[in-house]
């Protein structure tokens, strides 16, 4: 076989080696069916809080940033998901991953995100939070069930408002 033939074959599969391993490097370290890990943080608000705190209600970890253009253009969504559902036994959780304080509180509020529960984090991925679920790219998301199993990683706004329907609505 000639050398060049067998050196392309290499790179490719060298190549298709590092995606991989790029790809799996940037997903959550927790899938569908998982316990989600209890954390504590401080909120905006100077309070201390536990996720488990909300055991007993269907909760969004929200992942996001100021600075992330797919993080505001969702926000809208989840606002309004939040609306409808918060009544019924829907909380979110978010942690921002940010630079500056000012920016995460001014877009907090801009972006209409009325929960009380929002923590930020460093912007290069190295908080608390953020390493224990292995948050390397925002938006990261998980759906949280009242028994703290996740049931959904990285859904759309139209998958929570399905699922949350389908289990809030007749409340």
């Amino acid at each position: 076989m000639n050398k060049s033939i067998l050196l392309r074959a290499g790179a490719v599969v060298l190549g298709a080696a590092l995606l991989f391993a790029w790809y799996k490097y940037r997903q959550p370290r927790f899938i569908a069916g998982d316990k989600a890990p209890d954390f504590e943080v401080t909120l905006a608000d100077g309070q201390k809080a536990r996720l488990y705190d909300l055991k007993g209600k269907y909760v969004l970890l929200h992942f996001w940033g100021s600075w992330c253009g797919p993080c505001r253009a969702e926000n809208p969504h989840l606002a309004d998901i939040y609306r409808r559902y918060s009544g019924l036994g829907f909380e979110v959780f978010s942690i921002g991953i940010e630079q500056t304080d000012r920016a995460w509180r001014n877009a907090i509020e801009r972006d209409g995100l009325n929960w009380r529960h929002h923590a930020m984090e460093p912007a290069n991925f190295s908080g608390g939070v953020a390493r224990q679920y292995n948050i390397r790219v925002i938006p990261s998301t998980f759906l949280i069930n009242p028994d703290g199993d996740i049931m959904g990683v990285n859904l759309s706004p139209e998958e929570i408002e399905k699922t949350l329907s389908q289990r809030l609505a007749g409340r």
